[in-house]
């Protein structure tokens, strides 16, 4: 209930004070009370409607006492006996990626306001110091009262950009606790879960939005394998190695049904076709299907979609299991970005793909390149034991 309800109360109060810090100071005293109060009266019938007369009456409180002229807001506020019915969080996840915000911002601006994670959590995700990523936090919200950032859904002129950054953002919190191939999240316990539920927020306030309900699905597919993706001794297991049987059922079969209703609209998108590349893998290792020309389509549709590093390397490594190594290295050969020398999985393919093909001389330079961008020791063994013998 404290993730739904945080969020919820904080986008009302917000929409209608147009001042998002001192929203957040009056619900934490709100919860603050509450813990105070609850445990000597009882919990209320209804939890979340005391949480915000309390935040409601704070806020107009302090209002008051430093002389604050702004009575539209007020008078809004004092109209709200209750937080309304409708679900209002949406207009504050696109306040989080409004252009005028840091894109570095976003990410951690709608973890915070959105979910009420603390500054120091967020700052363990993101490998930042609590002081650096608190400034970072205070910045962004203090740009939206200086911008007058709104606190509305966009029109639909800017509509695909802005959905756009709110799903990426999503995606990118997702992403904090998985490296290429890593089994266990790097930052804190349950960053994950807390990206799942924002995605499903968003999936759940836009029912009509394919890419929402693919990005849902795509995060889905990928946490179904988590159990999978490492042996009792904590070593990393490939995709292809993984048991499926330790895979989620519950968590693919809510993949696919998300999928699914994604292709009933005429859109297509990045989301849906990462989306539909898991669904070909899950068929294939689950049923056998020979589905690796299928694959490869949605890879090179995803390439001419994003232009992404990551789609060229996905396209390359499924044309070298389609249709043969050589043909894979020659994919990466035809690549001409300076920055693929920092990139880690485009030298951990290429010396897989080296190796399987025998050249053992030129795969070992291409390993110890791998080796040196890695920092996870358990990558860099399941790097060793795939790498030339």
């Amino acid at each position: 209930m404290a993730r739904d309800s945080y969020g919820q109360l904080l986008a009302t109060l917000a929409i209608r004070s147009r001042d998002l810090v001192a929203c957040e100071d009056a619900l934490a005293d709100a919860f603050a009370a509450a813990l105070d109060v609850w445990p000597e009266r009882g919990v209320p019938r209804n939890p979340v409607g005391w949480l915000f007369t309390a935040a409601r009456n704070r806020l107009l409180d302090v209002s008051r006492r430093r002389g604050v002229r702004a009575r539209a807001a007020d008078a809004l506020l004092m109209r709200l006996t209750e937080p309304p019915s409708s679900d209002e969080r949406l207009p504050l996840l696109f306040a989080c990626t409004h252009p005028a915000i840091d894109v570095r911002a976003r990410t951690p601006l709608m973890l915070q306001v959105v979910l009420g994670l603390d500054a120091a959590t967020i700052a363990r995700a993101f490998w930042a110091s609590e002081s650096a990523m608190a400034k970072r936090l205070v910045r962004a919200k203090q740009k939206i009262k200086r911008a007058g950032v709104p606190f509305e859904v966009p029109e639909p002129a800017v509509w695909h950009e802005r959905l756009s950054a709110v799903l990426d953002a999503i995606y990118a919190a997702f992403g904090l606790q998985l490296d290429f191939v890593a089994s266990e999240p790097s930052g804190p316990k349950g960053l994950t879960a807390e990206a799942l539920h924002l995605g499903e927020v968003v999936a759940r306030l836009l029912p009509e939005e394919a890419e929402a309900r693919g990005l849902i699905a795509l995060m889905l597919y990928v946490e179904s394998r988590r159990a999978a993706r490492s042996d009792a001794k904590g070593e990393l297991i490939g995709l292809d190695e993984q048991d499926p049987e330790r895979w989620d059922a519950r968590l693919v079969q809510g993949a696919e049904g998300h999928l699914h209703a994604a292709a009933r609209h005429a859109s297509l998108g990045r989301y849906q076709l990462e989306a539909a590349i898991q669904s070909c893998h899950v068929a294939r290792l689950l049923q056998g299907a020979d589905n690796w020309g299928e694959i490869v389509r949605l890879y090179g549709a995803l390439v001419q979609q994003t232009g992404a590093v990551g789609a060229y390397l996905g396209l390359a490594a499924a044309e070298a299991a389609w249709q043969g190594a050589e043909v894979g290295l020659r994919r990466l050969d035809a690549l001409d970005d300076p920055r693929l020398d920092e990139h880690q999985p485009y030298w951990a393919l290429r010396t897989a793909l080296l190796a399987e093909v025998g050249q053992h001389e030129a795969s070992a330079p291409a390993l110890q390149r791998a080796l040196e961008l890695t920092e996870d020791p358990r990558v860099a063994r399941w790097l060793r034991r795939r790498g030339p013998g």
